[in-house]
C-alpha cells in the first residue's frame, strides 16, 4: 500500500472534518485499489437471475399496509448535479412538469400520500456538500413536510480524488472544490450511520426505509409494496423492471456461483469482452432500477457488526479532475454502489415492478419525454402514461445535449409526442407552439426552425 499517499489522503479528510467512519471506509478501498482490484465480475461466474416474484401477484391486508406505512420513511438521493447536461446545481431542481421541479413533485407525491393514509412518512433527502444549499432552499416552501425533530436532509460523506500516477490527493488550486468527490451513493449506508440519522429513525418508531434516486418520479410512496416488503421478513429488496433492447446499459441482479447470493453487476463491473452477456436482455431479463426497500434494524445490525464498514464491491471511476477539461490531472474517483449492498444481507430478495415506477431523467432526451403528453400528473403526484408505448427518442447531442441549448430549442415548449412511435432529430432544430410529431418523425442535419402547429413525422 501507498503508506505516504494513503497517509495523505486520511489526513485531508480529518482536516476537512470527515467522520472516521467514513475514513475507515475509504482506506478500505484503498487498499482494494492499490492492489489493482477492478471491480470486474465475470460473467462465467454467476448465473443468470430468472424468477423473482411480481408485485402484480401481490395481494395485501389493507390493515397490515396501514400499520407498515406508519413506520415507512422514504429516502431519496439527491447528490447529482446533472454535470452531464450541463447543469452545476442539483438535477433535482430542473423544472419537469407545470413549471415544478423533481424536488417539488416528490415532495407533493409524500404530501398527497400522507393526506391519502394518514401516516407520518417523512421524505429525507441525502444531500452532497455541493446539492445541500440549494435543495433546502426549495424545501423551505413547505412548513408541513417535516416530521417531529427529523432532519430533512443528511450529507453525503466526501473524499479526495486520487491521482491516478501515484494514488495521492490530487491538488487542483484553479478550484479546489474540485479536488473531492462523493464516495457513489453505496455512501449512503455509512453516511445514515455517522450523521445519528439512522438511531434517530429507530428511537422514532420507524422501522423500514424506501429509498431511490431523486431523478426517478415514478416511486410513489407504496402501500403495497411496503406491505409486500414487510411481509417477507427480508432485511433488503431491490424493485426491478423487465429489460427492453433499450435498458441494455442498466445493471442487473445474478446470482453468484460461488456462495449462491444475490448480486448486483453493472456496465463498470462487467469485463469488456463480455458485454454482449450483459446487454442480452433475454439472458439477464431483468434490471435493476436502483429503488431498494430497507428493514432499518436489521441495517443497524449489519452495520454494528461491520464496524461501519459493508465492504460493498470497488467501482473504480477514472476521470479528470476538472470533468470539463479532459487534459486536466487523471484521477481515480472510488465509488460504490447502493444496490451492490443485496449481496451482504442474509435472505435478501427483489421483486419485479411495472415501469411506471422508472421514469429516471439521465439525458435531455428522457427529459423532452416527461414533460410531453405521453404522460399526465395525477392526484397522487405520479406521472401517468397516457398512450399504450412510449417511443424512442434519439437528440442531437451538440444541439440538444446540455441543458441550456435543450431550453433554447423549444421556446414554446416541447412537441406532442402522443402520435409517435419514433423521433429522431439529426440537426439543429428549433420547434414552434403546438408541433405535433407523429409515427416515425425524423428531422434531418440540415436543421431549421419547426413552424407553430407543423404535423412532423410519417403515420404509416
Amino acid at each position: 500500500m501507498s503508506t505516504d499517499g494513503l497517509a495523505a489522503a486520511q489526513q485531508k479528510m480529518q482536516d476537512a472534518g470527515v467522520a472516521q467512519t467514513a475514513i475507515d471506509v475509504f482506506t478500505h478501498y484503498y487498499g482494494q485499489l492499490e492492489e489493482g482490484v477492478t471491480g470486474s465480475i465475470p460473467e462465467g461466474t454467476i448465473d443468470p437471475y430468472l424468477d423473482p416474484p411480481r408485485l402484480e401477484d401481490v395481494s395485501i391486508d389493507p390493515a397490515h399496509a396501514k400499520s407498515v406505512f406508519d413506520q415507512l420513511v422514504v429516502i431519496n438521493l439527491n447528490g447529482g448535479l446533472g454535470t452531464s447536461m450541463g447543469m452545476d446545481r442539483a438535477k433535482s431542481l430542473l423544472p419537469v412538469r407545470d413549471g415544478k421541479s423533481f424536488l417539488e413533485l416528490i415532495v407533493e407525491q409524500v404530501l398527497a400520500a400522507r393526506r391519502a393514509t394518514g401516516s407520518r412518512l417523512p421524505l429525507i433527502f441525502m444531500n452532497s456538500f455541493r446539492t445541500r444549499e440549494d435543495t433546502l432552499e426549495v424545501l423551505a416552501k413547505y412548513p408541513d413536510l417535516p416530521v417531529g425533530d427529523l432532519p430533512l436532509d443528511f450529507l453525503q460523506n466526501k473524499e479526495p480524488k486520487l491521482r491516478v500516477d501515484d494514488l495521492h490527493p490530487v491538488t487542483w488550486d484553479a478550484d479546489p472544490d474540485l479536488e473531492w468527490c462523493p464516495p457513489g451513493h453505496g455512501d449512503i449506508y455509512t453516511a445514515l450511520q455517522t450523521s445519528g440519522l439512522l438511531q434517530q429513525l429507530l428511537d422514532a418508531g420507524f422501522k423500514y426505509a424506501s429509498v431511490s434516486n431523486s431523478d426517478n418520479l415514478g416511486t410513489v410512496p407504496s402501500p403495497v409494496l411496503a406491505s409486500w416488503f414487510a411481509s417477507t421478513g427480508a432485511p433488503y429488496a431491490a424493485e426491478l423492471c423487465r429489460r427492453t433492447p433499450a435498458d441494455r446499459k442498466g445493471g442487473h441482479l445474478a446470482v453468484r456461483k460461488a456462495d449462491g447470493r444475490l448480486i448486483l453487476r453493472d456496465t463498470a463491473q462487467t469485463p469488456a469482452e463480455e458485454m454482449d452477456y450483459f446487454t442480452d436482455e433475454h439472458r439477464h431479463p431483468f434490471f435493476h432500477t436502483n429503488n431498494l426497500w430497507w428493514d432499518l434494524e436489521q441495517l443497524q445490525a449489519i452495520l454494528a457488526e461491520r464496524d461501519g464498514v459493508m465492504g460493498l464491491p470497488l467501482i473504480r471511476n477514472e476521470k479528470t479532475v476538472d470533468p470539463a477539461d479532459k487534459a486536466s490531472t487523471p484521477v481515480f474517483q472510488i465509488e460504490s454502489a447502493m444496490g451492490a449492498a443485496i449481496e451482504v444481507f442474509d435472505g435478501a430478495t427483489a421483486i419485479v415492478v411495472g415501469r411506471d415506477r422508472f421514469l429516471p431523467v439521465k439525458a435531455t432526451s428522457d427529459l423532452l419525454l416527461v414533460r410531453s403528453d405521453l404522460y399526465d400528473l395525477d392526484e397522487r403526484g405520479a406521472l401517468v402514461q397516457r398512450v399504450e408505448s412510449v417511443p424512442t427518442v434519439s437528440l442531437d447531442a451538440g444541439s440538444y445535449k446540455l441543458i441550456g441549448d435543450f431550453e433554447a430549442r423549444f421556446p414554446q415548449g416541447v412537441p406532442s409526442l402522443r402520435e409517435a412511435r419514433s423521433v429522431e432529430v439529426k440537426g439543429d432544430w428549433t420547434f414552434g407552439a403546438d408541433v405535433s410529431l407523429i409515427g416515425d418523425a425524423v428531422l434531418g442535419e440540415e436543421g431549421g426552425a419547426v413552424p407553430e402547429g407543423a404535423r412532423v413525422g410519417t403515420a404509416g
